[in-house]
């Protein structure tokens, strides 16, 4: 898939606030995931994973430092990991 031009398959409200044409698939990796489980459709996740994997994607995922609850179980659910394994649940603010 071109890493170029997969930004703009996404919904538009995702990025409302960023100019797309800067956005690295690679480089933000952890924003765009944030955005998608956070804000995301159907589509967007299936475009995710399509792209960057369940394995990547969760990986990210446990990472973040903030996460909104219902994203948290969402990717908790989709991938097995108990949500006390997620830095988010971590590192409370």
């Amino acid at each position: 898939m071109d890493k170029a031009g997969i930004i703009n398959k996404f919904s538009e409200h995702l990025f409302w606030d960023t100019r797309t044409d800067i956005v690295d698939m690679e480089k933000n990796a952890p924003y765009i995931v944030q955005r998608v489980l956070e804000y995301g459709k159907l589509s967007d996740w299936k475009l995710l994973l399509s792209f960057y994997g369940l394995y990547r994607i969760v990986d990210i995922a446990c990472n973040l430092r903030t996460l909104e609850p219902r994203a948290l179980s969402f990717i908790s659910t989709v991938s097995g990991i108990p949500k006390n394994q997620f830095r988010c649940c971590i590192m409370k603010p």
